[in-house]
């Protein structure tokens, strides 16, 4: 049966973008979104490559902030600064789902402020309720996030697939964004600079660590770095990072429906970015509609990004829990990045999304004496911000 009517569960990124591409190709397509535009708990950052697909979030005139300089915090408080080559694109959540609502509103998707109830795929038809009556489409797509009950045939995300955010949006500002790691914490915490406000906040895997052990070490965070709670507002919620194995075999699509976005689970385990893996998933799903081979989404997925995902998985535990050089993995990097531009270079397009998990170990090894080479010498030389290690991460 020709696909025509489209409903999609969820008006987040990949929702809105995919509707708006869907739309534009002629389908009739629902949005249903019980939030709309919210200002979800995240840091809303766009990197390098989300703006090399998508450049009308860099180049419009909606509110946003333009970052260039991040400042890296070890465990036992050694400091690194990197100069990204491509700035990181920061929005209020509230503004970019609402800029992305409005285009997909304006290239003919209906847009419908409510919940949706319970859902039904095993017809050739998917329903579904919604304003308390059943609805009915050709298609459905699911992009309502990483915990909900919609998952047809396929299991749902489980704690160790998880990890539980908390923070505050502060009435602050400030020119960088901060990343500090945690000792025995499998996440970090981070300060976003907004427009008007900092989000900052703390993520931790949800198996293995509780919101009184998230609260205490952002509580102590933002006491060193004398960022005040004092008019900030609170929020709390929880995000996808997939293990590799649910990456690789989980289900995410059907004959008559699919996930996008962090329904799908697609977040890089490592950094936690997820808006450009949103927005991509939504595109590619919808290019599988327009194509009239929808069965093609999750090998578009795979070869497009799911596969480096897995990589970064692989690490992720690595990279949070390591040893390296008879210190922790992220105090060793801190200290490389301080004292060898080669290697600050490295991480710097890792994070502005410039450099991929795939070709990361081939690069790292490739210039592996380089770094070292500029480690040492710098070493005869005064470091500029850092404190005395302590004698675990020395």
């Amino acid at each position: 049966m020709p696909v025509r009517r489209i409903a999609i569960v969820g008006g987040g990124p990949s929702g809105a973008l995919c509707g708006e591409r869907l739309a534009s190709a002629g389908f009739e397509v629902t949005i249903f979104d019980e939030h709309l535009a919210w200002e979800k708990p995240c840091g809303g950052g766009l990197t390098h490559k989300a703006l090399l697909n998508y450049p009308f979030l860099l180049n419009g005139p909606e509110s946003k902030r333009l970052i260039q300089e991040i400042e890296l915090i070890s465990p036992n408080g050694r400091r690194a600064h990197l100069c990204l080559d491509h700035p990181i694109v920061i929005y209020s959540r509230a503004v970019l789902n609402g800029l992305l609502l409005d285009r997909a509103e304006r290239a003919g998707c209906r847009i419908i402020h409510s919940r949706v109830g319970s859902v039904d795929i095993s017809g050739e038809s998917p329903s579904f309720t919604s304003e308390n009556a059943i609805q009915h489409s050709d298609f459905l797509i699911l992009a309502s996030g990483a915990r909900n009950s919609f998952f047809p045939a396929t299991r749902a995300l489980e704690p160790a697939d998880l990890e539980m955010t908390l923070g505050y949006f502060v009435p602050s500002c400030a020119d960088a964004i901060q990343v500090k790691f945690v000792r025995g914490l499998q996440g970090y915490i981070w300060s976003f600079p907004r427009c008007d406000h900092l989000s900052v906040g703390i993520c931790g895997s949800l198996n293995q660590h509780t919101s009184r052990e998230l609260h205490q070490y952002l509580a102590k965070f933002m006491h060193e770095e004398r960022i005040s709670a004092d008019g900030a507002r609170f929020y709390s919620h929880v995000l996808p990072s997939p293990r590799a194995n649910t990456l690789a075999s989980r289900r995410v699509a059907g004959h008559n429906w699919a996930l996008i976005g962090d329904a799908a689970g697609w977040v890089d385990p490592i950094t936690g970015e997820g808006l450009y893996y949103a927005l991509r998933s939504g595109e590619l799903l919808a290019e599988s509609l327009i194509s009239g081979q929808p069965e093609t989404y999750p090998h578009r997925v795979r070869d497009d990004f799911s596969a480096d995902l897995e990589v970064a998985a692989h690490i992720a535990r690595t990279f949070y829990h390591g040893r390296f050089l008879g210190g922790s993995v992220t105090t060793r990097m801190i200290q490389f990045i301080d004292r060898s531009t080669t290697f600050s270079k490295l991480i710097g397009d890792l994070f502005c999304g410039a450099q991929n998990y795939t070709s990361l170990k081939r690069r790292l090894w490739s210039q592996f004496a380089t770094s070292l080479a500029e480690v040492l010498d710098s070493m005869f030389r005064p470091v500029k911000s850092s404190p005395r290690p302590s004698p675990e991460d020395a």
